[in-house]
């Protein structure tokens, strides 16, 4: 694969080699590095180099997450009919869009790639992927972990092909690997028939059709910075490095988090600082937090944005519990990473609320309660396997209207949407970029049909939809799509419109009591303070707080949402009623 350069290209800065250089001596040593050194460097001057993006993200920011065929229309290509469907009911709300795999894929829905550098035919062509990055910032998924075992690539190594010998990881399989950290409970190893070594057992991380690639070959770095930058091409303005944790394979350890894999992504944001500055890493590493905010590495030289795993569950944990304290006491030893780099703030995605990043942050009869809430509102709840052999939850599978939902439950419509306001609220409030999935956005159930007639957990939340079918229920003031989504319109409009909540924005977390969750965003100029409330107890109530600048007496909070006013008493002190599930914003008036 050969990327065009419209513009022939520059030559590239000595300072920027130089940082290539170490970046692969580091992976490889000197005498690896040298021979590769002038093919990275020969290929980033090949390409057309764009001019910087000058801000990240500010508080119009808002990124929708959904699959090109999430919405379907006869005879229309499903890349263009996402765009149009989209830019009719959330052009105004939403600014970016994560592009869930697009590409001819074999299995978990687009996450076993065949091919890297081609459109999905069924989607439609680059050209709508194009139109869609005219509209939307997009981001790309860079499933560079594993190929499918259809991909050109895994066949040519089948047949022996010398330009991809060692383009894989085939190991012995009587070698020890219970060291080595699974995420899921399928066999580590898959025996696979070639043509040269007869049957040779290939490192399969996530499942059978998903082999791992070997990047301790300098010549796997080099085609996939390749497919990168044609990402860049085609309209990518994020990179999402799914599952980037496990890259660097090494017998005798975790193969988890490795040096290598670490200095993998920094020789990428070297790259994409050289010849496409503003093009954004995102790091997805469903693990502890402590070890997923190593992501960032000094602030500036790894991700730009690290996932908030542990939001999800904690806020699950927060509304089944009525209780916020976990969540808080979490949320209250967040630094800020960098003004180079920030979070990226979800609830739900197209996989499930995964619960290792809430290991030592929640105990285990907090997580069985979660599960067996999830499970019994049709949810699932999906396991993995431990060095030792032992078995454990690992993610719910779920719609998160229906993971927040008590496990017994005759409510109303408005109690079900002010709960999921609510805890989209505290995702809204957060320092970061906020995230939101389709089905989230959109007020959708668990789709158990799915789960149940694929036989994979994960589907339960993946479902698709008739455009006119949709639509018609988006037209219905009566239905719950309807309420939803201008619910969510609502508190994004109110986010959009107040510098407090730059994802850069100062947050101090403070104690409201257990039933509400409450953080003051102060603006990075300074001039405009913004205290956020949300009730998780379900009752309504009167709230005594004392935000952390502790206004001066006299001052007057108004509610960004409804208009309403509050005055501080002269310590700084301010009561306000909430009720059950309410958000009260209350930006200082100055």
């Amino acid at each position: 694969m050969t990327i065009a350069s419209t513009t022939g290209g520059r030559p590239l800065p000595g300072h920027v080699t130089a940082r290539l250089r170490d970046h692969l001596d580091r992976i490889y040593g000197p005498g690896v590095a040298a021979g590769t050194l002038p093919r990275l460097v020969g290929m980033l001057e090949s390409v057309e180099h764009r001019p910087p993006r000058e801000q990240l993200f500010d508080e119009t920011d808002v990124l929708l997450i959904a699959y090109g065929d999430q919405v379907r229309e006869p005879d229309q290509p499903p890349l263009a009919t996402l765009r149009s469907f989209l830019t009719a009911h959330v052009g105004d709300v939403v600014s970016g869009l994560h592009l869930l795999p697009h590409y001819p894929w074999t299995s978990d829905d687009g996450f076993a790639v065949v091919d890297y550098t081609a459109v999905d035919p069924s989607l439609g062509e680059w050209r709508h992927v194009e139109e869609l990055a005219g509209d939307f910032r997009l981001m790309f998924d860079a499933v560079v972990n594993h190929t499918s075992v259809a991909s050109p690539w895994f066949v040519r190594w089948r047949c022996g092909d010398r330009d991809y010998a060692d383009f894989y990881l085939a190991i012995d399989p009587a070698t020890d690997v219970r060291s080595v950290v699974r995420p899921r409970t399928s066999p580590l190893l898959t025996p696979f028939w070639t043509s040269d070594k007869g049957v040779r057992s290939v490192w399969t991380t996530f499942s059978a059709d998903q082999v791992d690639l070997n990047y301790a070959n300098p010549e796997v770095l080099l085609a996939v910075t390749e497919v990168l930058l044609s990402y860049v091409a085609h309209g990518a303005g994020l990179l999402r490095l799914d599952a980037i944790a496990f890259l660097w394979k090494e017998l005798g350890t975790t193969c988890l988090h490795l040096p290598q894999t670490h200095e993998v992504i920094r020789l990428w944001r070297t790259v994409l600082d050289a010849v496409a500055p503003g093009t954004l890493i995102v790091t997805e590493t469903n693990v502890p937090h402590a070890e997923n905010i190593t992501y960032f590495g000094d602030g500036t030289d790894e991700a730009h944005l690290v996932y908030q795993f542990p939001l999800p569950p904690l806020t699950l944990a927060a509304f089944h519990a009525g209780d916020v304290t976990r969540l808080r006491e979490w949320a209250a030893t967040l630094p800020p990473p960098s003004p180079q780099a920030t979070f990226l703030n979800f609830l739900a995605s197209h996989d499930g609320v995964g619960l290792r990043p809430v290991e030592g942050l929640l105990g285990m009869d907090e997580i069985d309660r979660l599960c067996a809430a999830v499970e019994a509102r049709d949810g699932r709840v999906s396991y993995r396997t431990s060095g030792d052999g032992s078995v454990s939850p690992y993610e719910l599978n779920t719609v998160y209207f229906e993971a927040l939902a008590p496990a017994a439950a005759d409510e109303t419509l408005d109690r079900q949407i002010n709960r999921f306001s609510s805890a989209h609220a505290i995702l809204l409030a957060l320092a970061g970029v906020p995230a939101i999935y389709f089905n989230s956005l959109f007020g959708s159930r668990n789709w158990p049909e799915g789960a149940d007639h694929t036989g994979r957990a994960r589907v339960i939340n993946r479902q698709r939809y008739s455009r006119a079918a949709l639509e018609a229920r988006l037209s219905d003031p009566g239905s719950l799509r309807h309420a939803v989504l201008n619910r969510m319109r609502t508190l994004i409009e109110a986010r959009m419109r107040e510098p407090a909540f730059h994802p850069n924005a100062a947050q101090h977390v403070f104690d409201a009591g257990t039933a509400h969750f409450a953080v003051q965003r102060t603006s990075v100029s300074g001039d405009r303070t913004v205290v956020c409330l949300q009730d998780v107890s379900g009752r309504p109530g009167r709230v005594r707080a004392i935000a952390p600048d502790r206004l001066p007496g006299g001052s007057v909070l108004v509610d960004v949402l409804d208009r309403s006013e509050f005055t501080t008493e002269a310590d700084g002190v301010f009561d306000v009623d909430i009720p059950a599930y309410g958000v009260r914003w209350l930006r200082l008036a100055r």
